[in-house]
């Protein structure tokens, strides 16, 4: 197989989902992010504790296409 052929080669999907757990309690839940864009750590609020707390990306679960919603006219 050519090196060519694997650069050219059309990407099947453009976003993955992955695991945030908080830093603090231990809580986690699912996010997409583009498969490209590096790492996420973000501020969410955290129902285990009751206020904001640092999360951060565990793991990648599965690729995914996410498809955006427009709002009817």
């Amino acid at each position: 197989m050519f090196l060519t052929n694997v650069l050219l080669k059309k990407v099947k999907s453009k976003h993955t989902m992955v695991l945030m757990e908080s830093m603090v309690s231990g809580h986690k839940y699912n996010v997409f992010r583009e498969r490209l864009a590096d790492k996420l750590e973000l501020i969410h609020f955290d129902p285990w504790i009751g206020q904001m707390s640092v999360y951060k990306e565990r793991k990648k679960i599965r690729s995914a296409n996410v498809k955006r919603f427009t709002e009817p006219n």
